[in-house]
């Protein structure tokens, strides 16, 4: 009866051995430095007018440096209309933008005009077919 329960304990101690956590070393949280840097003011803008491919955009922004930011972009939709969004940003309002859309079509842009497709007319008229005759063999 003793050699049961030897033999009985080392199937549950092999049992609950493969199912044991394994043995790794703590992990260490390693801290990256973060750079301090001091708020740098800047201002900057650029526009794309290509009467190629009616693409007509610009952007301008500033920054006071202290997380205020102030700007605009707008861009040539392809009616003739340009859309103009102003925006602002800081740490206490957030991001806040009033879009603007001004008509007009005197800007000189304006997506071409493309004619419609003709309509399909056949070469000649499609040859006739009678139904074949045949017998059904049951």
């Amino acid at each position: 009866m003793a050699v049961k329960m030897i033999i009985f304990a080392a199937c549950v101690a092999t049992t609950l051995a493969q199912y044991a956590a394994p043995a790794y070393p703590a992990q260490h949280a390693y801290a990256q430095a973060e750079h301090e840097y001091a708020p740098t003011p800047y201002n900057f803008e650029y526009s794309v007018n290509d009467p190629h491919t009616y693409d007509v955009h610009s952007q301008s922004e500033s920054s006071d440096g202290n997380g205020y930011v102030k700007g605009t972009y707008s861009l040539l939709e392809a009616d003739g209309s340009t859309r103009v969004v102003e925006y602002t940003a800081d740490d206490h309002n957030g991001f806040n933008a009033e879009v603007k859309k001004i008509e007009g079509h005197n800007q000189g842009y304006k997506a071409p005009y493309s004619a419609p497709a003709p309509a399909y007319k056949p070469a000649y008229s499609a040859p006739a077919y009678s139904a074949p005759a045949y017998k059904p063999a049951y």
